[in-house]
């Protein structure tokens, strides 16, 4: 076995995780408590690989602190030895997802009016040369549950539109009704009678589902909201 100090000069050399005890190593710590953990332990836990806790170290000493790690972008992190695209792309992720969590719940996004859900989607779909198909989760009162999520793109009509797939990520987060919206590449938000069939069929797919579709938005250089327009949507 070899021993952990070269010479009396060298600083000790940690093993590599799979020879550490189970209960020394950084994955196991995180999920045994997470709460317990140094910074550098959960570091290490999203870096993973072999000697994860030494690329951790060498992070925090590049960048200061997780203050400095968190305004470091893909090529600041991927520069430090050790550290590829794909674990700069996790190490980004999570500490975004901190910073989000830093939102009080209460701060979210309410939407109050049509316009309120048109704001948030607009400059996601104009300017696109092909159709997308966008749904807003809401809870029970009318607040946006995370990011509006893109659910489809093509040729938007009722034989190639799967209603589950439009529900699916609204049954998951529990969301008590969506808002569907989807862009006309050529600027015209005129709803075609396409778009009424595919409400229609969305609205009764959501009272059988116990989630409400509360409107259907077609952008272009404007917006229509089609609740208003009474399409789609029965007295």
């Amino acid at each position: 076995m070899l021993p952990l100090f070269t010479d009396d000069s060298q600083p000790p050399v940690r093993p590599p995780d799979r020879l550490l005890p189970l209960r020394e190593r950084p994955a196991y710590r995180v999920t045994a408590a997470p709460n317990a953990c140094t910074s550098l332990e959960l570091l290490a836990a999203l870096i993973g690989g072999p000697q994860p806790e030494d690329k951790a170290q060498v992070l925090v000493a590049r960048f200061g602190s997780l203050h400095g790690l968190a305004r470091a972008g893909l090529a600041d992190l991927t520069a430090v030895p050790g550290i590829g695209e794909t674990v700069a792309a996790r190490l980004m992720a999570a500490l975004e997802i901190g910073r989000r969590l830093l939102t009080p719940e209460d701060e979210r996004h309410t939407i109050r009016s049509p316009g309120d859900a048109a704001a948030l989607l607009q400059p996601l779909l104009m300017h696109r040369e092909q159709e997308y198909l966008y749904v807003l989760l809401l809870d029970t009162r009318n607040r946006v549950l995370g990011e509006p999520r893109e659910v489809y793109h093509g040729s938007l009509n009722t034989s190639l539109i799967r209603v589950g797939e439009v529900f699916r990520d609204a049954l998951k987060a529990n969301a008590a009704a969506i808002i569907v919206a989807h862009n006309h590449p050529s600027g015209d938000p005129a709803p075609s009678p396409e778009d009424v069939a595919v409400t229609r069929a969305l609205i009764e797919a959501g009272k059988l589902l116990d989630c409400a579709v509360l409107d259907h938005l077609v952008l272009g250089q404007r917006w229509t909201s089609m609740k208003e327009r009474g399409l789609g949507f029965g007295s």
